[in-house]
């Protein structure tokens, strides 16, 4: 390996802990809820209904599969 290739190395390897850092960084600001609102409790009214929290797990490991899917492009 010549030093090119080396310095391009660190570079790609220094750059996407940064961008990956940035990305969770946003990601954890807005997830963060804006108002302070009472929650209601883990149902959503309906009787015989999962709890909310149960469907916010669902969307996130769905959000990480689909993020994982774009990351091997």
């Amino acid at each position: 390996m010549n030093a090119n290739q080396l310095i391009n190395m660190v570079t790609r390897m220094v750059m996407r802990r940064l961008i990956n850092g940035g990305i969770d960084a946003g990601i954890t600001a807005m997830s963060k809820s804006k108002s302070k609102k009472p929650d209601p409790g883990p149902w959503d009214g309906e009787q015989g209904a999962a709890p909310k929290h149960q469907f916010d797990a669902k969307r996130a490991r769905q959000a990480m599969r689909a993020t994982r899917k774009i990351g091997r492009f």
